[in-house]
């Protein structure tokens, strides 16, 4: 499916007509504390609510979201006779949203976990998605990601994705800058990841390409917060998650993710502590690769990045994407003995699948002890 993409030019026309084209009458809007901010888009709302569009707004649900929560948007959902749905937000409303469209036409209340349990059948209710952070890129994959009793569930479906995209930089200018600067790095790295997965394609890294030269052209702008670089990081936030969306991401998110609860650090800040590290490891590693492509074809892959990146060499690239992480004064977390003992044995097996360089658990120890600063 092809994804159109909208702008908020000419006070939100083009949403107007998204709401006309597919007959909204009743728009369930699964939004988090993000759209109190958006002056302009919310006189809009009222605006069209005043015109006849009810909008059921959704918002009980947390960071991680719990599967209780979407169970809670489908019944209300249900109980509205909503006939379209809205995301407003980050990556939580994002998978919230696809989460209650998918489950929507599913047998059942939900009660313990039936909906994970059931055959997935596309629907075909109209999904527009509004991010308001340029990072996940969740708008445009077809993961999901909700917590049942205590355990990361990992749901796919291509028919949860977003069939339109509303793009409004003005979302991005109330961020907090350790928000802005840390999603802007999940978008990169999941730019950078996709191009050496196992999983990629020649489309999938021409998305990796233009994302990563996207967000070094726009990063600038985008933290002097001006439109136009807020306009170019949500583009290229957005263009980095259809590279996931066909590779999936590799060992640097598999082993950010425990980083991010241990030391409640965010996740592109994670996210770019490991990926900092790996790269040059990798470099200097392309003798344990295990790309059915070959050594020759992974080195080959290293200098699309580093052109990418604007660089003569791979070496040239890794210590760029250092200097960004140092230049963007993101502090170093200090692990404990104890610390690294759960770090190198939380890393996700199938992550690993993806990535084109041999790990071993020694190996992911040692890569976390440069990670992260050890405690005396």
């Amino acid at each position: 499916m092809e994804q159109k993409i909208i702008t908020a030019r000419g006070c939100y026309i083009e949403f107007d007509q998204w709401v006309r084209d597919n007959g909204c009458k009743k728009l369930l809007m699964v939004c988090d504390d993000s759209l109190k901010f958006m002056d302009n888009f919310n006189s809009h709302l009222a605006q069209l609510e005043k015109n006849g569009l009810k909008i059921i707004r959704f918002s009980d649900f947390q960071p991680n979201p719990l599967y209780e929560s979407v169970v809670e948007g489908v019944k209300l959902l249900r109980a509205e006779g909503c006939d379209s749905i809205m995301a407003v937000g980050g990556g939580s409303a994002m998978d919230v949203a696809k989460c209650i469209k998918l489950y929507s036409n599913m047998e059942g209340n939900g009660i313990d976990g039936s909906y994970l349990k059931q055959e997935k059948i596309p629907d075909f209710i109209p999904f527009i998605a509004m991010p308001t952070t340029a990072g996940t890129g969740s708008e445009a994959t077809r993961y999901a990601v909700i917590y049942y009793n205590d355990a990361k569930q990992s749901v796919t479906s291509e028919s949860f994705i977003p069939g339109t995209v509303l793009m409004d930089p003005n979302a991005l200018k109330t961020l907090p800058l350790y928000q802005k600067k840390a999603t802007m790095m999940d978008a990169l790295c999941h730019a950078v990841e996709s191009f050496w997965s196992l999983n990629s394609t020649e489309e999938s890294k021409k998305y990796s390409k233009a994302a990563i030269e996207g967000v070094l052209a726009n990063m600038e702008g985008y933290l002097n917060n001006t439109e136009s670089g807020n306009a170019g990081m949500l583009l290229s936030a957005h263009t980095a998650g259809k590279a996931i969306n066909i590779t999936q991401t590799t060992a640097g998110h598999a082993m950010c993710y425990k980083i991010t609860s241990l030391f409640r650090v965010a996740h592109g800040h994670a996210a770019v502590l490991c990926d900092r590290v790996l790269f040059p490891w990798m470099i200097k590693n392309t003798d344990k690769c295990i790309d059915s492509r070959g050594e020759k074809y992974l080195k080959e892959t290293f200098q699309q990045i580093a052109s990418a990146m604007g660089c003569d060499t791979p070496e040239t690239a890794a210590r760029k994407l250092n200097d960004i992480f140092s230049s963007l004064e993101f502090k170093v977390p200090a692990a404990t003995a104890e610390q690294f003992e759960i770090l190198k044995n939380s890393v996700n097996p199938v992550r690993l699948k993806n990535h084109p360089v041999a790990l071993d658990v020694s190996t992911i120890d040692a890569l976390y002890h440069e990670i992260l600063n050890g405690e005396a």
